[in-house]
């Protein structure tokens, strides 16, 4: 699945991936009343809303896009609805050619990592027949439990030849509590990054491994660093745009070839229809200011890779 990854970014010259993270406050009025209207003010009819809006961004956006990731969180909240919307979202977006990362973060040992892998990204056994549950194309894993909670995916990577993105320096303020202490002279998340190229060597594609990281853009200096130490890791950046960062801080999380990272904004292009830059477009036309936020996205960061 990397090889489709860097087949899609070639292709779209777009090395980003919106995170499709529905909240019911970014969600126009006009699609929450359709809704309602079908399936009244219930956990039904906010699943049928996240639907609908999710459907109309992928719709405008498709196109220009190597990959989404759907944030399993803001499904949960509304059961199984929202998880049945989050499945929707999942085949939907298969079936337009884009590669789908479930932002999941499972970290579990043993039989439970395992059904977690399972559930996920692999298939699970019924009798004598096999089903593909949710069939994501890449997960995101914590890794704190060490290797036991990472080898299980790993198998199930194999098997399905998809892929992981692992969590090493995450973007949020308070990350360094843990992430940053040092061992050894080293902070933790160098040696989590090391483990990760470990792993990854284990499992590479043609030019890059299915094992991936995650780090934050809101630590430029930090991902220079990481990206020595894991150079066959695609690195998955967070934190575009609504948390801060732009694409002049993104340049050191890419390789020479223009390749090895991928970059997610979620409501910087989801909910851009509230912002003042895109205001134009209107609650009524929200799928085209996504549209117009993904187009400005593409070329911050082509212009700082340009310019590095």
């Amino acid at each position: 699945m990397i090889q489709k990854l860097i087949s899609n970014i070639k292709k779209t010259h777009a090395p980003i991936v919106v995170g499709l993270d529905p909240m019911m406050n970014y969600i126009p009025e006009q699609v929450k009343q359709r809704a309602f209207t079908e399936f009244g003010e219930t956990l039904e009819g906010a699943a049928e809303a996240i639907w609908q809006y999710n459907k109309e961004i992928v719709d405008c956006t498709y196109d220009l896009i190597p990959a989404v990731k759907p944030q399993i969180a803001m499904y949960e909240q509304f059961g199984i609805e929202g998880l049945k919307a989050f499945k929707k979202t999942v085949d939907y977006c298969k079936e337009k050619g884009l590669v789908v990362i479930g932002d999941v973060k499972r970290g579990d040992i043993g039989s439970t990592s395992a059904a977690y892998a399972v559930g996920h990204l692999g298939k699970v056994q019924v009798g004598s027949k096999k089903y593909a549950a949710f069939d994501e194309d890449f997960a995101t894993v914590n890794p704190y439990l060490g290797s036991d909670g990472i080898k299980p995916f790993i198998d199930i990577c194999r098997e399905e030849k998809k892929g992981l993105f692992i969590l090493v320096k995450t973007s949020n303020p308070s990350s360094g509590e843990f992430q940053d202490q040092l061992i050894d002279g080293k902070p933790l998340y160098e040696l989590v990054g090391e483990k990760v190229a470990q792993w990854g060597g284990e499992c590479m594609g043609e030019e890059y491994s299915y094992i991936g990281a995650v780090v934050g853009a809101t630590y430029p200096e930090m991902g220079k660093v990481l990206r020595k130490v894991m150079p066959k890791s695609y690195i998955l950046v967070p934190g575009y745009g609504a948390q801060g960062g732009k694409g002049a801080d993104l340049v050191h999380f890419f390789n020479e070839d223009g390749l090895g990272a991928i970059v997610n904004s979620s409501r910087g292009i989801i909910a851009a229809y509230k912002q003042e830059k895109y205001a134009k477009f209107g609650a009524e036309h929200f799928g085209e200011a996504s549209r117009a936020a993904v187009e400005d996205m593409v070329k911050d960061i082509d212009g700082a890779l340009q310019n590095r």
